[in-house]
């Protein structure tokens, strides 16, 4: 293993060329969404939600990430950023050629790979001159009925300027012409109209079947085109040209002028609507030139933004059709699973009494959430709990934890909740969640100061025979019941007193006035989860010198914190073996000779969202085992309030290395980023068997199910046996099961 001078190392180690861009690693983050999409072994209607993740996810970087670098733009700050060296014209420029090559590629995906395998199944989705003259007059119909009464046509002429359109609304600019009964003004504007196509009625219109098991639908703004004429009597259509604008979307917050951060928020969020336009999309195959002009010059557009889609604008309606094809279709759907009991809970008896015995790892959604749920809704019931505190950063429409704390309250307990009012995009729910908490009594805190609260930790205190008892949960995820289903995240519930008491001094530091407080466990961001990762990545390059056997593995979404790239390149030097796992955006560059030789970095993408940080350090066979909120990026260590929690007791310690090497042996889902920042999907020989990591892990919870189910007296020897094996519920079942060798 090669090592450096130290000398050199901080010099070297500044190189731009170390280092990924965060706007265009992300970009390769969405690429593997769309990969998905392109992937055979995927079902069908699977297929389709990747394209409309893919979709989604690009909405959200322009809004934000693009928006951010364009106002940087205009405001005259060329400066390049610190770690791949870009300035912000030269991430653009790079944005865009990017985008237009992915939005080719989504294209290709839609039209030539997914519409000709629906249409065998007898479902499609038609243009309105495919369709037979029945189904034209059914429409014809419909729009006379159900289209033309809400449709409002907005001329543009020295009275009625260009109207302000909604960020994301899908659009028509109608180009009239002089006919026998009416002039058209001479001028464009004063010859062009907008019809925002209505969001209220259903994108997908379907028409009566007219063979036996078939599907037909037909795009709502395809057929308001053909019907135009009736908006526009004694004018003449010439042109149609749907198109879509984004917007900037992301809140300026005056949080020291603010006297009610709640109010602030509020008048906030009527400004989304409206902010700058950042991209604009037409539909390729009937788009005006002269308007898409005329729209770049009121937009302020430049042409780099303009993207021309083949396929339909807007492609997130494929959620709402993949769902209805299911109900007909339910073969071309992925098997749906079940979240399985949690292993270390038995039954269903009272969550108190369990966590008192032992410490529980709940590994979502392989194991069910509601266990949390039960866990807040027991406590808002139980004579003894005295108190429960909170923290919510994103939760469910309908959240059953938002009723627990609230009856809590009713029932007279002391119940104080941290509602993060500055979530993006979540940020009108949580106002509406945060006013509905106090109304029943609870003390609501809107957050902090210039800063994000992210962490996810709920402290329940309970009083028992004269005694005071804490119990905390941590997670890695948010108290959100529907999502809990389909992210990957880890939490841990727990009656460790030195952690009950760190959790009381973490929910006084946020409700009061006091110095950073002294943690036993806990280590808590701004600065002190980086002070402490640094900590122990030195710790773990000095035990190397020592014992030769240095090892780190992180999983996480994202990583671009510089400081802590730095060190991992230092480790890397060192000898120590790094194995990064990481979702989403990553700024470090692995196999780098002299630099990074010994880091590997991969990323996992598949049915679930992968979103669990966990952090493992070697050292000499301590095996410390980290779980946290927080990704190693710069705004989590120095702009969030975040947590990184110790999983303290050994068996808890295997179970969550287990995950890790599983993940480190997925050879189906996970890619592998090479020195020049690229990722290819991890080869496999045809010798090796084909690991899905996501779908092993399924397969074990129903296997530990299947194991706890079964009745103690009549499998007596098999439980004896299964208990020689080993500690590890992996290795149990792997050995009895016949599951994959994976270490």
């Amino acid at each position: 293993m090669q090592t450096v001078n130290t000398a050199t190392k901080e010099k070297n180690l500044n190189s731009p060329s170390f280092y990924n861009n965060r706007e265009l690693s992300w970009l390769g983050f969405n690429e593997r969404v769309l990969q998905e999409a392109s992937d055979e072994q995927n079902a069908l209607l699977e297929r389709y939600k990747f394209l409309a993740i893919f979709s989604s996810n690009l909405d959200e970087f322009f809004m934000v990430r693009v928006a951010g670098l364009l106002d940087q733009v205009k405001a005259g700050f060329n400066r390049p950023e610190n770690k791949a060296g870009l300035t912000p014209k030269e991430q653009l420029c790079l944005i865009s050629e990017i985008t237009h090559h992915l939005v080719g590629k989504q294209d290709e995906v839609y039209l030539h790979e997914l519409t000709p395998l629906l249409a065998k199944e007898n479902v499609t989705i038609n243009s309105m001159t495919e369709i037979s003259p029945a189904a034209c007059t059914y429409l014809e119909t419909f729009f006379d009925e159900q289209i033309f009464p809400v449709l409002t046509p907005m001329a543009i002429d020295a009275y009625r300027p260009f109207p302000m359109l909604l960020n994301k609304s899908l659009n028509l600019a109608v180009m009239l012409e002089e006919n026998e009964k009416g002039k058209a003004p001479g001028s464009l504007a004063g010859k062009l109209t907008i019809v925002q196509v209505p969001a209220v009625i259903n994108r997908l219109i379907e028409l009566p079947a007219e063979k036996k098991e078939a599907r037909v639908f037909v795009l709502l703004e395809q057929v308001i085109s053909v019907f135009m004429p009736k908006l526009f009597k004694g004018y003449g259509v010439k042109s149609v040209t749907p198109f879509r604008i984004t917007r900037n979307a992301d809140l300026t917050i005056h949080e020291d002028e603010a006297e009610d951060l709640l109010q602030e928020i509020e008048e906030e969020l009527k400004k989304r609507k409206w902010g700058a336009a950042v991209r604009l999309e037409v539909q390729h195959d009937c788009y005006d030139e002269q308007v898409v002009e005329y729209l770049k010059e009121e937009l302020e557009i430049h042409s780099k933004d303009v993207y021309a889609i083949q396929a339909p604008l807007d492609l997130t309606f494929l959620f709402s059709f993949s769902k209805s094809i299911q109900a007909t279709h339910e073969h071309l759907a992925a098997p749906s699973f079940i979240p399985q009991p949690p292993q270390d809970l038995e039954g269903e008896g009272n969550i108190f009494s369990q966590v008192l015995k032992k410490d529980v790892l709940l590994h979502h959604p392989y194991e069910s959430f509601e266990p949390i749920v039960d866990f807040i809704s027991q406590a808002a019931d139980d004579p003894d709990v005295l108190a429960i505190k909170q923290t919510l950063y994103r939760v469910s429409g309908d959240s059953p934890i938002i009723k627990s704390l609230e009856r809590a309250a009713e029932n007279g307990k002391q119940v104080t909740v941290l509602v993060e009012l500055k979530a993006r995009f979540d940020e009108e729910n949580n106002v509406q969640w945060a006013k509905e908490l106090e109304k029943s009594g609870c003390h609501v805190i809107y957050g902090m100061t210039h800063l994000k609260t992210h962490s996810k930790i709920t402290l329940v205190v309970r009083r028992r025979k004269g005694k005071i008892e804490r119990f905390v949960h941590l997670g890695t995820g948010n108290y959100n019941d529907a999502t809990a289903r389909v992210y990957t995240d880890m939490g841990l519930l727990t009656a460790d007193e030195r952690i009950g008491i760190d959790a009381t001094h973490f929910f006084n530091s946020l409700s009061g006035h006091m110095e950073k407080p002294d943690y036993h466990h806990l280590s808590v961001a701004p600065f002190g989860i980086r002070d402490r990762f640094l900590q122990l990545i030195d710790e773990e390059i000095a035990a190397h010198e020592l014992f030769g056997n240095g090892r780190i593995i992180a999983k996480m979404n994202s990583l671009t914190d510089k400081k802590i790239m730095m060190k991992l390149y230092e480790a890397s030097q060192a000898g120590v073996e790094i194995d990064l796992i990481v979702r989403g955006v990553c700024c470090l560059r692995p196999g780098i000779e002299g630099v990074s030789e010994n880091i590997q970095v991969r990323s996992i993408v598949g049915a679930f969202l992968e979103h669990t940080r966990i952090y493992y350090f070697h050292h000499n066979g301590e095996n410390k085992v980290f779980l946290s909120s927080a990704d190693l990026m710069t705004r989590n260590m120095e702009n969030r309030v975040e947590i990184m929690f110790p999983i303290l007791k050994t068996h808890l310690k295997k179970r969550v290395y287990d995950s890790l090497a599983l993940a480190l042996q997925d050879n189906r889902k996970a890619r592998e980023q090479d020195s020049s920042g690229q990722y290819h999907y991890v080869k496999r020989s045809d010798e090796e068997k084909e690991i899905n990591s996501q779908l092993i892990l399924c397969e074990l919870a129903q296997q530990t199910k299947l194991f706890n189910d079964i009745p103690d007296a009549s499998a007596f020897e098999f439980k004896q046996k299964l208990a020689r094996i080993g500690s590890s519920s992996v290795a149990k079942l792997r050995k009895v099961y016949g599951l994959i060798q994976l270490y």
